[in-house]
């Protein structure tokens, strides 16, 4: 199309402009075919200015009017489409030359198979521009309106770049002269041998989607598994990867097919954390105990961080070797590790509070020893010494 406007642009202004036609041919001392080379990349010049110039004033009106959806479209086609307009410009400039000089003229049809491949990239080209926009776009939302998911737009993007890649070489082949057929039925064949080579490599990406499409946890998440030694902060979601910091800030690289192995906890998103604590009372205060149980849970019941809706209790609950153990259960409403232990530390300062006010201490390992009163101990120095007879 863009050959064809060009061709009928030239042929119109040689007609209309004869005189300026022939004082040119002169100005370049007969040399027809470069000043054809120059008008030809004049015209492809002009052809993308403009483009670009209408294009940024539509990006400008839509940007000034938030229209970021429709947006990401045009900021999507300005490269790929200026890169088809010089692609046109050179090919005709090329083909222009062959006919100036009467050269190569059977190569002709090679190149304008081969321009349009290069058409077929740059329309993948603008897919994958486009997609990454809405996939910024996307990402934005996502942090404004929670019912947007980061993990799941992502997968989205990259499943949607994949098919992209994947037409867009089929559509290449094609135009190479490739049966696309036999490709196919070649590649069924090819693909369970490359299946049993490469099953755990598959096994990976296999589990990388299903973790996009279960989404146990995220990017940014705490995670753990009692299967294996794994816990850190999940720090990216690859298609045969997912990276895990540890807490002593060493990178874990753990591949996708394990998960579907194992049990995942994701601490990340629990609504309380748990404070379970066992103290015990000395023997001697076992009268004091229903009064300092009863003490605690009031103090418990008026503490501020502790969450009332959630599962509370006070109980003495064994005669252990030592002490009397009382167990304490119950639920901050902060997640937050550093918060926690603070709500922790104050609670069972308070309680210690608790047991000193109602009289009764903490108790301890202790030992008692029993010596029965028939049994006489002798000093070493009166003991008998026997005599030689």
């Amino acid at each position: 199309m863009f050959e064809d406007f060009a061709k009928n642009t030239f042929t119109s202004t040689i007609d209309v402009f004869p005189e300026a036609w022939r004082y040119l041919a002169e100005l370049f001392g007969g040399q027809i075919w470069l000043l054809l080379l120059l008008i030809v990349f004049a015209i492809t010049l002009v052809v993308d200015v403009v483009f670009r110039i209408a294009i940024g004033g539509v990006d400008y009106y839509l940007d000034k009017h938030k229209k970021r959806f429709v947006g990401s479209i045009t900021k999507s086609l300005k490269a790929p489409v200026s890169f088809y307009i010089w692609l046109s410009g050179l090919t005709l400039a090329i083909i222009t030359m062959m006919n100036h000089f009467r050269v190569l003229l059977e190569l002709k049809p090679y190149i304008t198979e081969f321009k349009s491949t290069l058409g077929v990239i740059a329309v993948a080209w603008f897919s994958v521009r486009w997609v990454r926009h809405i996939e910024i776009h996307l990402k934005r939302l996502e942090r404004k309106d929670s019912r947007w998911d980061s993990v799941t737009v992502e997968a989205g993007a990259k499943v949607f770049k994949l098919t992209v890649f994947v037409v867009t070489g089929l559509f290449v082949l094609s135009e190479m002269g490739v049966n696309l057929a036999g490709l196919i039925a070649f590649g069924g064949v090819g693909a369970m041998a490359v299946g049993f080579a490469a099953k755990d490599v598959i096994g990976n990406v296999l589990g990388g989607l299903m973790l996009y499409w279960d989404k146990p946890f995220s990017t940014g998440d705490w995670i753990r598994s009692p299967d294996k030694e794994i816990e850190g902060t999940v720090e990216s979601i690859g298609w045969r990867l997912t990276v895990v910091r540890t807490f002593d800030k060493r990178p874990l690289y753990i591949p996708n097919g394990i998960f579907s192995t194992i049990s995942i906890e994701n601490p990340s998103r629990m609504t309380n954390r748990r404070i379970k604590q066992v103290i015990g009372l000395r023997y001697c205060d076992i009268d004091k105990m229903a009064a300092v149980t009863s003490g605690i849970k009031e103090m418990l019941k008026n503490h501020p961080e502790i969450d009332q809706n959630q599962t509370t209790f006070v109980n003495f609950v064994a005669y252990n070797n030592s002490t009397l153990d009382i167990m304490i259960y119950t639920f901050t409403k902060t997640t937050v590790w550093v918060r926690y232990q603070e709500i922790q530390e104050d609670v069972l300062l308070k309680v210690a509070d608790v047991v000193a006010s109602h009289g009764a201490e903490m108790a301890f390992p202790t030992r008692t020893l029993y010596v029965e009163d028939s049994v006489k101990l002798e000093p070493p120095g009166l003991a008998e010494i026997p005599t030689n007879k």
